[in-house]
């Protein structure tokens, strides 16, 4: 079966569809590394809603991903902004997400870790209402029972002045927590409100800050997720964090080499691209569980074009393409998104997720996937 799909330059070209997926053994849990999937959350797509409205959430949808994930031996990073935090998931929303997905955890044994941030605040607040948002988010997350991931904040990085004010403010945070947190570093590309996140735009002086921060902390700082994109510096900060503290790579550009990691240690990871590989990337970090680099590099390094590919700039929108890519595999039943941002990526676009995620096989039934990437075509207008 041949289905036509439109390139960058406005043009059909024939595609032929696998027949056949990969197929996934669920298998022992991962020992090399921890590795969590940021997980999107399903909208109700009956609800009445417009885009400036709290989100509705299919939860028995929602929590059944997460179930397919926990399945596959991977944690679930929770409420980040793979989830649409700050970008269609308001802080309501994103405290009854926490909540359902750590009771859902608990009961399947899987592990979760969720994200605390200021998103019930806007920017333009005091650096103590800042601290008053943080210890609100707190208080529900380890009442959830959950691992907790310190987000970047959009209203810190309004009101701090430098990076003194964010040395404050993070270590009244870490001394308050019950258990080690992640700390997380998310870059521009992703929220452009964070240019300038740990008081400079100046990377290297950034750097400086967010590792004295952990220094001054360890005992509380679990690990650290970082998502700038830039392979080299990860590894740098990697190489200055203290004895015991993880790092967790967010690079969606560059995960193969910097799981892999070299002589000198390795990252773990806390990437949004394995929520549409969830059961890809377990096989592949299973292969490195025994030893066997080469194995992990071959089934994990020919997914990067898919993942770059969703991570295009503006790179803040590749929640559409994860979404995309579940509605395609069958997770859900519609590609309706919270806050109606199905719309933030162009038919071109879909049309190669589709192929590049058909090639790898990721699609468990490729003939439901054809059928829906046939219907959104019609929908656009193409029927050839």
């Amino acid at each position: 079966m041949t289905i036509h799909l439109p390139n960058s330059a406005g043009e059909l070209k024939a595609y032929e569809p696998r027949a056949e997926p990969l197929t996934f053994d669920t298998g022992a849990p991962l020992a090399s590394r921890v590795v969590f999937s940021a997980a999107h959350v399903v909208a109700d797509p009956l609800a009445d809603t417009t885009p400036d409205s709290p989100a509705a959430v299919d939860w028995d949808a929602t929590l059944a991903f997460r179930r397919h994930l926990w399945s596959h031996g991977l944690g679930v990073a929770e409420a980040m902004d793979t989830a649409q935090r700050g970008m269609g998931l308001d802080w309501a929303g994103a405290a009854e997400l926490i909540r359902r997905s750590s009771a859902e955890a608990k009961s399947v044994g899987g592990r979760i870790a969720v994200g605390v941030g200021t998103d019930q605040i806007a920017p333009g607040a005091s650096l103590d209402q800042v601290r008053g948002a943080y210890e609100e988010q707190l208080a529900v997350a380890e009442e959830a029972g959950a691992q907790v991931i310190l987000m970047a904040s959009r209203a810190l990085a309004a009101a701090a002045s430098g990076p003194e004010e964010y040395a404050e403010v993070y270590g009244h945070l870490l001394r308050q927590a019950t258990e080690p947190v992640v700390l997380h570093w998310l870059g521009p590309m992703f929220d452009p409100a964070l240019e300038g996140y740990w008081g400079s735009s100046d990377l290297d002086a950034a750097t400086d800050t967010f590792v004295e921060i952990i220094k001054a902390h360890s005992d509380k700082v679990d690990g650290i997720k970082v998502s700038l994109l830039e392979a080299q510096r990860e590894i740098d900060i990697r190489r200055r964090l203290p004895n015991g503290v993880r790092c967790y790579t967010g690079d969606d550009f560059n995960y193969p080499e910097l799981i892999a990691g070299d002589d000198r240690g390795f990252s773990h990871a806390l990437l949004g691209i394995f929520d549409p590989l969830g059961p890809l990337a377990a096989k592949a970090v299973r292969t490195l569980d025994t030893g066997d680099v080469q194995g992990f590099r071959e089934l994990l390094d020919p997914t990067v074009e898919l993942s770059r590919h969703l991570f295009q700039a503006p790179t803040r929108f590749y929640k559409t393409g994860v979404v995309f890519l579940a509605w395609l595999s069958g997770h859900q039943d519609h590609f309706a998104m919270v806050g109606g941002l199905q719309s933030a990526r162009s038919l071109p676009h879909f049309a190669r997720a589709y192929e590049l995620a058909d090639q790898l096989g990721l699609f468990p039934k490729p003939e439901l996937a054809e059928a829906r990437m046939k219907n959104l075509l019609a929908l656009y207008g193409v029927t050839s």
